[in-house]
């Protein structure tokens, strides 16, 4: 072959390499555009400000009611006197700041409307107040993860104390028929009349109750077996999956259609189980997340099929948006940061009946967020960053 076909057959192979890529490119974006998922803003106007120069602590629970209220708890003792609260000092040094009470109502236009909680006659209020869940007769429960947290608490909506399941200061092990071992949260079936318990923080393992009387049904651990209480040791990314939890077990969500959704936060996996304990299936998400790991909480689409899984990772301060038919990640919104929008440690989420969808923040975060949804829409990036309003960018 002569040079000049060398040279038109070198010409003819990087066309089609070049419309190779090309299509590829097209193909890629082609993709993309045909993948749908909810799309939010961050309203950085919600909720409206404090009253009494009160301040949040680190804000480890969020809840959303029929009314579509919101309910988040927040612990008390967790401020620098010096630079955040001198208005709560003896002798007073500035007119701010003070804790706001435990746990705060606001109404869907951010107005606050009600707060209560912390210790009270009949009940022992947890030395380290985790997570809130209103249930479906509006009953407010809440669990503890300190070191001797071994109870729930449930009140009416208005702060009136109903009852107490488990004896505060108990020792427990993850197969206690009678205590809890520092419970992270708290959820419901409502057509079982059930509450669902990440047990937790001690414990390694789901219990369900009943939601009347808290009396003990059924337990499990990961993939379905008798939780087992030994020292796993720390996570090691890419070893082989643990057939136990690792504490903490975050979140115990049932679905409409009788399947329940655990947060096995440090494993960083999701896993997915029948009501009766029966393992089904995992997803890994950020599988080499080290720390506190990536899945904290989940809240499901509204809808009645709760067509989407909306995980928040405290660790990589994102949220994802899981199809949960399939468990494929569609996009993800959020970054590190402490403007609207942005997260210090996410630490739990919820979803009122309109599909907007509510954080919280722990550590050093310390507050409440709202995004409002805006429909479906193509997606065209994976990591969205910032959900700025559009017509704020």
């Amino acid at each position: 072959m002569n040079k000049r076909a060398l040279l038109s057959a070198a010409a003819a192979i990087t066309t089609l390499i070049a419309f190779g890529c090309g299509q590829k490119s097209l193909d890629n974006a082609a993709q993309a555009e045909s993948r749908m998922a909810p799309m939010f803003e961050v309203d950085p106007f919600w909720p409206k400000p404090l009253p009494n120069h009160w301040i949040l602590g680190a804000t480890i629970g969020l809840a959303v009611d029929s009314r579509d209220h919101v309910f988040i708890v927040h612990r008390r003792d967790t401020f620098d006197e010096r630079t955040e609260i001198g208005a709560a000092t003896d002798p007073v040094k500035a007119d701010c700041c003070t804790p706001a009470p435990n746990i705060l109502e606001f109404d869907p236009q951010g107005n606050l409307v009600n707060h209560w909680g912390g210790p009270g006659e009949g009940y022992t209020w947890p030395s380290s107040n985790h997570g809130i869940t209103v249930d479906h007769k509006d009953n407010v429960w809440i669990g503890g993860n300190g070191p001797r947290d071994s109870h729930i608490l449930k009140f009416t909506r208005d702060g009136k104390f109903l009852a107490q399941y488990g004896r505060p200061d108990s020792d427990t092990d993850s197969n206690s028929k009678e205590n809890f071992g520092s419970v992270a949260e708290i959820s419901f079936d409502p057509s079982a009349n059930e509450a669902y318990v990440a047990d937790g923080y001690r414990n390694k393992r789901v219990a369900v109750l009943d939601a009347d009387t808290g009396a003990l049904k059924r337990y499990w651990g990961a993939y379905g077996n008798v939780p087992d209480d030994t020292d796993l040791g720390p996570f090691v990314p890419g070893s082989e999956p643990a057939q136990q939890f690792r504490n903490p077990v975050h979140c115990a969500q049932p679905s409409n259609d009788g399947l329940v959704y655990v947060c096995d936060r440090v494993n960083n996996r999701l896993q997915v189980f029948k009501t009766d304990g029966t393992f089904v299936r995992e997803i890994f998400v950020k599988p080499n997340s080290l720390g506190d790991g990536s899945v904290w909480d989940i809240a499901f689409s509204p809808d009645a099929e709760q067509k989407y899984i909306y995980l928040a990772d405290g660790t990589n301060r994102k949220i994802y948006v899981i199809e949960r038919e399939t468990l494929e990640t569609l996009t993800n919104f959020g970054d590190g940061g402490r403007n609207p929008g942005q997260f210090f440690a996410v630490h739990s989420i919820a979803v009122d009946s309109k599909g907007n969808i509510y954080t919280v923040e722990t550590y050093e975060g310390k507050r409440l967020q709202k995004f409002v949804y805006k429909g479906i829409g193509p997606v065209t990036v994976m990591d969205q960053g910032t959900p700025w309003p559009a017509d704020k960018k």
